[in-house]
């Protein structure tokens, strides 16, 4: 009896040594027209990421970061395993699937100034893959390792290729000092295999620990990266965003400042590239991180 074998376009969680491969897919999916013009999205074929100014209004930033609070004192969503506590401080890091908790923010994700841009970058219908909200507190906000989020999606969740895209919305000031997002542009057009088997239910540690023990390029390779793309980070007011692509090296130093740096992260996939068995882990991560029950957006 014969067994079909599924194709990996991207393999990784691997034993031995790590060859970077080239991206087999685009990064701009179709050519109709939509909220971006052509100089944006070159800018993001090109380099991986784009910035948004002015995507939300000051009295907007004034409601979100008032259900921003809101979540973070509910005491039952925070007992949940939606809500990612800090390593040290145990204050609340990042609560998850927050259309599901919050009318308000659902409402903002599923709005077309957002859902528009995916589907033209995405030349699809698209859906929530991940939703969160990251508080970043000031004294004590750890930090996020590098990583490409394609790689964590693929190998743990069963996303089949970087047809994704993240956006991030700033609710208060990104500084230099209060551990804004930094990217390495034009990264996402190089596939970096990571070492080492994901261990079962990796995502308690991967979320919550500054260093994950596996799911990272390693330093040869991120110094490698470095030297040829550079290291840019994105600051800018609150209500200003940035959208990313899924395999674009990223990461953010810790909070060590007084002030909050705070966000709205969402995850636009293709309905075209639907989640499948994990390519890399022994089984899919929750629900809660990687959505397998939605309805196109």
């Amino acid at each position: 009896m014969s067994t079909t074998v599924r194709p990996d376009l991207y393999p990784t969680r691997i034993i031995g040594e790590s060859v970077p491969q080239p991206r087999t897919d685009p990064t701009v999916w179709g050519e109709a027209p939509g909220p971006l013009d052509s100089r944006q999205l070159n800018q993001y074929e090109s380099r991986g990421y784009l910035v948004l100014d002015n995507l939300l209004t000051a009295h907007e930033v004034e409601i979100y970061l008032a259900e921003l609070q809101r979540l973070s004192e509910d005491a039952a969503l925070r007992a949940s395993e939606r809500a990612i506590l800090e390593p040290e401080s145990e204050q609340v890091r990042s609560v998850f699937e927050v259309e599901k908790v919050s009318e308000l923010f659902a409402e903002l994700l599923r709005s077309p100034r957002l859902t528009d841009i995916a589907r033209q970058v995405l030349d699809s219908d698209v859906y929530i893959h991940q939703s969160r909200v990251n508080y970043k507190p000031g004294f004590g906000g750890a930090p996020f390792h590098w990583h490409s989020d394609f790689e964590t999606w693929h190998s743990e969740d069963g996303m089949p290729r970087p047809r994704a895209f993240s956006v991030s919305i700033s609710l208060t000031e990104n500084h230099p000092f209060n551990g804004p997002l930094m990217v390495m542009p034009g990264t996402h057009k190089s596939f970096i295999p990571t070492i080492g088997e994901t261990p079962q239910d990796y995502h308690k540690e991967s979320l919550r620990v500054a260093s994950p023990s596996v799911g990272s390029p390693d330093r040869k390779h991120l110094t490698r990266m470095a030297e040829k793309h550079g290291i840019e980070q994105i600051t800018g007011p609150a209500g200003s965003a940035v959208m990313f692509d899924s395999n674009l090296l990223h990461g953010s130093n810790g909070n060590l400042s007084p002030f909050a740096r705070s966000n709205i992260f969402i995850v636009y996939n293709s309905v075209e590239n639907t989640l499948e068995a994990p390519f890399s882990a022994p089984k899919p991560r929750p629900q809660h991180l990687s959505n397998r029950e939605f309805p196109a957006t």
